[in-house]
């Protein structure tokens, strides 16, 4: 009959064997794991500008055609006659009414200075 070794005397003997060869295979996926994450932030944030500078360019664009078609600012065409000045909600509501049916309102888009100047390369 062989000897009979305690299971606890396995351990002692195999456990830092086991330290020395899943230490550099765990640090390995760790190390891969973390230079994945680095990338898909990288590719994220890079993303994320390009999306940024689309904006940018179609509301320069936007802004351009409304100068160019001149839409831009309009004079009130309804001022007041004897000098008195109507409250904003009275002149939106005049505004309102002087539409015609099928015209839809356009967007005011501002135009920011330096839109996409702070990005460092």
């Amino acid at each position: 009959m062989p000897p009979v070794v305690p299971p606890f005397l396995i351990g002692l003997i195999v456990a830092p064997l086991a330290k020395r060869l899943l230490k550099p295979l765990v640090r390995g996926v760790v190390k891969t794991s973390v230079g994945v994450v680095m990338e898909v932030k990288k590719a994220a944030h890079e993303a994320g500008e390009n999306i940024h500078d689309l904006a940018a360019e179609v509301a320069a664009d936007m802004v351009a055609a409304q100068i160019a078609s001149g839409d831009g600012h309009r004079p009130a065409e309804n001022a007041a006659s004897n000098g008195e000045k109507n409250s904003a909600s009275n002149g939106e509501k005049e505004d309102a009414a002087d539409r015609v049916e099928g015209e839809a309102r356009t967007p005011k888009i501002r135009a920011t200075a330096g839109a996409g100047a702070g990005k460092a390369q």
